[in-house]
C-alpha cells in the first residue's frame, strides 16, 4: 500500500470565518439525498452515531447525488486493499444539536474558566453551530458534509493518529505535518508517520475529486455546501438544507 513517490504534505489553512462562510449565497438544488449504504465496493457505510446511540440519529449514511458519486470515484482511485469508509454525511437538525451542546458542557466541565465566548469558540472547533436557516445551514445538514476515513483489506480503519469525532489538537488534518521538522533531528515513531502518510493519503484522494477540506477536522470534507464555497473560492453554494424523503415525510408534507 505504500507508494515510491511520497504523497505531498498536507496545506496548513486557517480556521473558517464562520460569520463570512454564512454570508455566502445559496444556488439551491433538488439533488435527492441517496444511501451510501447501496454503494458497491470499494466504498462502504458505517453510520457512526446510530451505532453509538445518538438520539435522533439515522441507521445510514445520506449525501447527495452528486457527493454520492465523486466518493465513489475516491473509492475507485484508492490502491488495491483500500477502501473509502463513510460515517456520516446527512445529519438531522436535532443530532447537531445534541453533538454541540454535548461537546459544549464537556469543555465546560474540563475548562470552566473558559468566557461564553471563548467556550462557543472552541465548541465550533470540532461541531458546527446547529442551524436550520436556510441562507446558513449546519453543513451536515445540506447533504453535502461527508465524514470519511480508509480502511484496510479487511474492512478495519486504518490509523489516522486520532479516532473519528475525537476533539483534541492532533485531530487537525494538518497537525501530523510537524513530522517533518523533527526527521532533520531524529526519526519520528513509525506509527505517527504511518498516521499521517493515511491522512495525506485520504485528503489528496478527496481533494482530487473537488472536495474541500475542514482544517480542524481529517474526517470531515465538504462538496457543494457553504463550506465548500468558502474553501474553495467558488463565490456560490449548491446546497442548501436537505430533508430526507421518507414516508412520514411525504405524509406530513401531503397534509
Amino acid at each position: 500500500m505504500s507508494s515510491a513517490t511520497p504523497l505531498p504534505a498536507i496545506p496548513r489553512h486557517a480556521e473558517p470565518d464562520w460569520a463570512a462562510v454564512g454570508r455566502l449565497s445559496i444556488a439551491g438544488s433538488d439533488e435527492p439525498l441517496v444511501p451510501v449504504g447501496l454503494a458497491p465496493p470499494p466504498l462502504k457505510a458505517y453510520p457512526a452515531y446510530a451505532r453509538l446511540g445518538v438520539p435522533g440519529a439515522v441507521n445510514e449514511c445520506y449525501v447527495r447525488e452528486t457527493v454520492y458519486h465523486r466518493l465513489l470515484a475516491v473509492a475507485r482511485a484508492l490502491p488495491d486493499g483500500l477502501s473509502l469508509l463513510v460515517l456520516d454525511g446527512w445529519r438531522p437538525w436535532r443530532v447537531q444539536q445534541y453533538l454541540f451542546e454535548t461537546l459544549q458542557d464537556i469543555l465546560h466541565e474540563h475548562h470552566p474558566e473558559l468566557t461564553p465566548g471563548e467556550l462557543d469558540a472552541r465548541t465550533r472547533e470540532f461541531v458546527a453551530e446547529p442551524s436550520r436557516a436556510p441562507d446558513r445551514p449546519s453543513p451536515h445538514l445540506t447533504g453535502g458534509a461527508v465524514d470519511v476515513t480508509l480502511c484496510d483489506a479487511d474492512g478495519l480503519p486504518l490509523d489516522m493518529g486520532t479516532l473519528f469525532d475525537e476533539a483534541l489538537p492532533a485531530s487537525h488534518t494538518a497537525a501530523l505535518e510537524a513530522l517533518e521538522a523533527l526527521e532533520a533531528l531524529e526519526a519520528p515513531d513509525a506509527a505517527q508517520r504511518r498516521a499521517r502518510d493515511n491522512r495525506r493519503r485520504l485528503y489528496h484522494a478527496m481533494r482530487a475529486q473537488g472536495f474541500t477540506n475542514l482544517p480542524s477536522e481529517w474526517w470531515h470534507f465538504d462538496l457543494g455546501d457553504q463550506l465548500w464555497a468558502h474553501y474553495g473560492s467558488h463565490g456560490m453554494a449548491r446546497y442548501g438544507p436537505a430533508e430526507l424523503d421518507t414516508i412520514e415525510s411525504r405524509w406530513r408534507r401531503q397534509l
